[in-house]
């Protein structure tokens, strides 16, 4: 094949890139320049996509004998990445930029230059692994459990999942790819994972919403609608919180509360008791599939909603274009605009983003 290898800087990419190399394919490699004003050098694990990394990639295709570009994405990034992350918080929801970015820039716009250029497929360093079948290519679960990336990838679609090539799928632990990169010689062996949200590199995700969207105060209530405390911008809040809550009434039992609610129309946040945290039952839309469509409109399957979350046993109904999951257990801690991937085992089955939670437990519980 002809393969386009995307390399990040990390070591993932660059074993990645090395094993299509090994398995014969004609492969080019790429670096994504997401930033305009990207920082110069990492800290640590925090961000990516920097100057650095760009020099580490190009070292990598240096040491592989490929050929090597950086290409501009900065614009797309923040149209479909950046912005996306936003008007999500603007909105009251919570989103998982790691997930768009597969969905809109690795395996869209990449992928689709990729294809016009004569590329036949689009190989990255994710822990994930493919299966071809008589009715179509699936996505499965990594070998290692404790690497597998499936969950991010769940917004792939069949037609994408046709033209990608993930080498790592099989390999039983991050040790190994570390030890074969440095048996190759790449000087990113040890380079450090990179583990916060890339454009905010410090981490500081409250004070870079604060900046973006705006803060303004506002009321914390609990769940009978009293008002409890006060907050300095809701944005700053997500389901399931429970530090930086400046309440002025303590709850009647003594226990501590959490985030319940973000409700950006009125700028309020709601608090409740954790057992208020159980979700009975979601729904959501801006649905995929990973390959083969379910067969049936009502369907029992396995529901992550986190990308290290245990996948909970659950029945899923696809009604007009709304698909609602009742899970076994109740779910902990939803919150709208997070991305809820279905499985069938290892097999990815496809995605949803949430829009509406129902609560296990009545408000006058």
């Amino acid at each position: 094949m002809r393969v386009l290898a995307a390399m990040s800087g990390g070591v993932d990419s660059a074993v990645a890139a090395a094993r299509a190399v090994d398995a014969g394919h004609d492969v080019v490699g790429v670096h994504l320049a997401l930033s305009r004003a990207g920082g110069t050098l990492r800290t640590g694990s925090r961000g990516c996509c920097t100057i650095e990394d760009a020099m580490d990639a190009r070292r990598a295709a240096d040491l592989l004998g490929i050929p090597f570009y950086v290409w501009d994405f900065s614009e797309r990034f923040r149209d479909d990445v950046i912005d996306d992350f936003i008007n999500e918080y603007r909105a009251g929801r919570t989103p998982n930029p790691c997930m768009r970015c597969n969905e809109k820039i690795k395996f869209a716009a990449l992928l689709e230059r990729a294809l016009e250029l004569g590329f036949d497929a689009v190989c990255t360093g994710h822990y994930a692994t493919l299966v071809d079948t008589a009715s179509g290519r699936e996505l499965h679960r990594a070998s290692d459990e404790a690497k597998d990336q499936s969950y991010v990838l769940g917004v792939l679609t069949a037609e994408q999942l046709a033209h990608t090539y993930f080498p790592l799928g099989t390999t039983p632990s991050k040790a190994v790819v570390r030890a074969e990169a440095a048996e190759r010689g790449l000087t990113v062996a040890q380079k450090p994972d990179s583990h916060d949200i890339c454009f905010i590199p410090d981490g500081d995700t409250r004070g870079w919403l604060a900046e973006k969207v705006g803060a303004e105060q506002g009321d914390i209530l609990d769940r009978d609608g009293r008002v409890v405390g006060r907050h300095e911008g809701a944005h700053a809040f997500t389901v399931g919180q429970r530090r930086g809550l400046q309440l002025g009434v303590p709850a009647a039992d003594g226990k501590p509360r959490f985030v319940l609610e973000v409700r950006p129309v009125n700028n309020t946040v709601v608090v409740g008791p954790k057992e208020a945290l159980a979700t009975a039952e979601i729904a959501g839309d801006r649905m995929s599939w990973a390959g083969r469509a379910p067969n049936a409109a009502a369907f029992d399957c396995h529901v992550q909603i986190r990308a290290h979350a245990e996948p909970v046993p659950a029945h899923a109904t696809l009604t007009g274009g709304e698909l609602r999951v009742v899970p076994e257990q109740p779910f902990d801690g939803v919150a709208p605009g997070q991305t809820a991937v279905l499985y069938d085992g290892t097999r990815v089955i496809g995605q949803f983003t949430i829009a509406r939670t129902v609560s296990a437990v009545p408000v006058d519980a």
